[in-house]
């Protein structure tokens, strides 16, 4: 598998595609007014204790107070807490850091439990533990990495500098790259400290994401990385040079007049991340639906009909949509609870290849998933970890005019409600009449299928009832003027 990563860098964001073959798998976006906030560290204040869900709000000067569980306090040694005020109180200070970015409706999520992490490594200054990336299967590997770790801090003299999780790229690191990685690891730390003695608010700040791609998603198989701006591409090559050596071969300046982004198709993908339908190349299709509570994926055989018979098309379609299902899990940043709704196969066998295929094409992922296999109504259930907004979260809003639900009620509907409005007024005022202001389509209707009823009304009430279109008004948009 061959992989590229583009950069595209202007003043207002910083957009970062993963392409794999070829294809786009995944995008990741950072608006200069709006950078994400996981991983930064801050000096807070407590402003309020809920000692009935053993959480509190912390204050760490977002417009949003953040939300903290016990869980993710540290208890100083000894001590025994059964509630959460026998740790906090209002106005106490706290050094924080941001596990989940505020998302919605909901605040920043924190732990004090921190985490520093680097090319190889993630330091962990609470902890004494050396543990290794599941990911890196190999035992004999596994060990060797946490002797290296141990080797390299022993060497260094830094045996009490808390513990550490060796990541996935460390696989096969010699023992001069960890050591520099431990030391970068050091220095960071011992800056944190300095500015949480001495001051507030803000104490580190995660890095942009140009470099944090360079830190975190540049892997084995990343052939190139391209980037559209000169000064990025500088920085860039400073970083890699001190942090992440070796990558700096990979790293190329783009200077050409089309666009990067449209050069591999990249604009459009984005574009159809957005649409609720995704075409599968058999012929079938998914529908993908995000609520707040779960996000559903639906698979449908559409025009698909296959060769041979119908038990063959049906797999061959949950084949086709599982690895299409994974790509749009990644591209779309889903987060959460998900429920696919596969096509029913009556053969056991299909279903155990068809789950076997979706659980091999997510190993790829960067966020962790979990499948918990097919309930009795034939669905599967999984989760992937949610740390940051989805892409439709992230460049839309929902609609003003149906209020995010997707649908409007039917001109039909709404000149129900303005038949029902005009009887209310009727009974509890005297009017020379009532000026209806309405959209065209509800209007048009007034005027047309409902023209007998408008009459009949008319009658009943004995006042004329006029009609006037307002352009600007939604369909569900009315308002009912006494004359």
């Amino acid at each position: 598998m061959s992989e590229e990563i583009l950069m595209n860098i202007t003043p207002m964001e910083t957009r970062v595609a993963v392409v794999e073959n070829g294809v786009l798998q995944e995008v990741h976006i950072e608006r200069t007014q709006s950078r994400g906030l996981v991983g930064n560290i801050y000096k807070g204040r407590v402003v309020r204790v809920l000692p009935g869900m053993q959480a509190a709000f912390v204050d760490i000067g977002l417009e949003r107070a953040a939300f903290i569980h016990i869980g993710e306090l540290q208890v100083p040694e000894g001590r025994q807490i059964d509630s959460i005020s026998g740790l906090l109180h209002d106005g106490q200070a706290l050094v924080v850091q941001v596990t989940k970015d505020p998302i919605g409706s909901k605040g920043a999520r924190l732990t004090t439990y921190f985490s520093m992490p680097s090319r190889y490594l993630v330091h962990m200054p609470s902890s004494g533990h050396i543990g290794v990336s599941l990911k890196i299967e190999d035992e004999s590997e596994r060990d060797r990495l946490k002797e290296l770790v141990g080797r390299c801090l022993a060497a260094e003299g830094l045996q009490h500098f808390g513990g550490f999780i060796i990541r996935t790229a460390a696989e096969g690191v010699t023992e001069d790259d960890m050591k520099a990685d431990i030391l970068y690891l050091y220095r960071l730390w011992q800056q944190v400290q300095e500015q949480i003695r001495g001051g507030n608010g803000l104490i580190y700040e995660e890095l942009p994401l140009a470099l944090r791609t360079l830190r975190d998603l540049v892997g084995e198989q990343t052939e190139k990385i391209r980037i559209d701006s000169r000064e990025t591409l500088g920085r860039a090559q400073q970083f890699v040079s001190e942090l992440v050596p070796g990558v700096d071969a990979l790293i190329e300046h783009y200077p050409g007049e089309r666009p990067l982004f449209d050069l591999h198709g990249i604009e459009d993908e984005i574009q159809r991340a957005l649409e609720r339908k995704v075409p599968l190349k058999s012929g079938g299709y998914l529908i993908i639906d995000p609520t707040e509570a779960m996000t559903t994926i639906d698979v449908n055989t559409g025009a698909f009909v296959g060769h041979r018979n119908l038990e063959e098309t049906i797999f061959k379609t949950n084949l086709e949509a599982a690895m299409a299902i994974a790509r749009q899990l990644r591209l779309r940043n889903v987060g959460g609870i998900i429920i696919i709704d596969f096509i029913d196969m009556e053969d056991e066998e299909h279903r155990r290849q068809v789950l076997r295929t979706l659980e091999r094409q997510l190993e790829r992922d960067h966020a962790k998933t979990h499948i918990t296999g097919l309930t009795e109504l034939g669905l599967v259930q999984m989760t992937r970890k949610r740390t940051r907004e989805s892409l439709s979260q992230l460049l839309c809003e929902p609609c003003a005019t149906c209020q995010g639900r997707g649908e409007l009620r039917t001109a039909e509907t709404v000149c129900y409600e303005v038949f029902r409005e005009i009887l209310r007024e009727a009974r509890a005022y005297q009017a020379e009449g009532y000026l209806v202001l309405a959209s065209q389509n509800v209007v048009d209707r007034l005027l047309d299928e409902e023209s007998a009823n408008l009459a009949d009304l008319e009658t009943f009430i004995g006042r004329p009832i006029k009609l006037q279109v307002e352009s600007l008004y939604s369909q569900e948009q009315y308002d009912i003027v006494l004359l």
